[in-house]
């Protein structure tokens, strides 16, 4: 599917939307350049499956648990792993195969670690236009 926003807000309702459908069991990975939007998305994310947390980036903790929503999100921002086996250490395992979601943001970083049927969104910002606009692929 492609989806163009226009805006950080819609961003976030498409986000907020896909949490809402989002299965047990279920990973979804998030990657773009800096600043395309992966966080913002991810905050939508968020709500969309009940999480009453501020959400952010976990960029300095590598993986942030959060249990208040209707299913446990593990969010990931691996951009700091230098090697894929790092994620050994974490216990990536527990997360990317219990009875939460995961959300990985930079997961072209440990690719191979990544289930074949995980959902894979790539956010873009629009070359040539100004404003917020961001083309969203997810498969």
């Amino acid at each position: 599917m492609n989806y163009r926003t226009e805006s950080p807000d819609e961003t976030y309702e498409l986000g907020v939307k896909m949490g809402q459908e989002a299965l047990p069991g279920q990973i979804y990975t998030l990657d773009g350049d800096l600043g395309a939007g992966k966080t913002v998305f991810a905050k939508g994310f968020a709500e969309g499956l009940g999480v009453t947390e501020i959400v952010n980036s976990p960029t300095f903790t590598i993986l942030q648990t959060y249990e208040s929503g209707r299913l446990p999100l593990y969010h990931f921002d691996v951009y700091r792993i230098a090697e894929p086996e790092e994620m050994d250490e974490i216990g990536y395992e527990d997360c990317f195969y219990g009875n939460g979601v995961t959300l990985v943001e930079w997961a072209e970083l440990i690719d191979e670690l990544i289930p074949a049927d995980a959902v894979r969104i790539r956010i873009t910002r629009v070359k040539g236009e100004e404003g917020n606009a961001r083309d969203i692929v997810v498969e």
